[in-house]
């Protein structure tokens, strides 16, 4: 729960991230901490990076990948992609077969991130819109697209 602060202000300073309340991120290290993910700076140093994700209730072989956040000094260095392989191998353990996450559009790393995992992984990667922009209440949220990438082998 010690990091539950410094991933919520990883969140907040990406400029990327919906941000939710800094509540929510220490609920997330309390009750995901088993399909979450942490980077330090140096052994029992600061966060630097995350990756929440949580095991879809109707679905226990799929992990949801909820938000992946680098801090900005440590960008461009492969560390997403990295942390993302930890995930993946801790969730594994749990009957883990496929990650699903959202995107929007304009998220350039992300898309990147998660085509290249799948690639990786020679798993399949599907895409579609999961939720149209029009649903978000604030009016100018783009949509969300949904990626599967599946069946990922350890």
């Amino acid at each position: 729960m010690e990091d539950g602060a410094a991933i919520w202000r990883i969140a907040r300073d990406s400029q990327a991230l919906d941000l939710n309340s800094s509540y929510s991120y220490l609920l997330w290290c309390r009750d995901f901490a088993a399909t979450s993910v942490v980077a330090r700076d140096s052994p029992g140093g600061e966060p630097i990076a995350f990756i929440t994700g949580y095991i879809r209730p109707e679905r226990p072989e799929t992990l949801v990948v909820w938000q992946v956040a680098v801090d900005h000094d440590h960008r461009g260095r492969g560390l997403a992609g990295t942390l993302l392989e930890a995930l993946t191998e801790k969730a594994a353990a749990r009957g883990v077969t496929t990650i699903e996450t959202t995107v929007t559009p304009d998220n350039t790393a992300s898309n990147r991130l998660f085509t290249a995992y799948a690639e990786r992984r020679g798993a399949g990667l599907e895409r579609e819109v999961l939720f149209d922009g029009g649903l978000f209440p604030e009016g100018t949220h783009l949509p969300e697209v949904l990626y599967r990438i599946g069946p990922i082998a350890s």
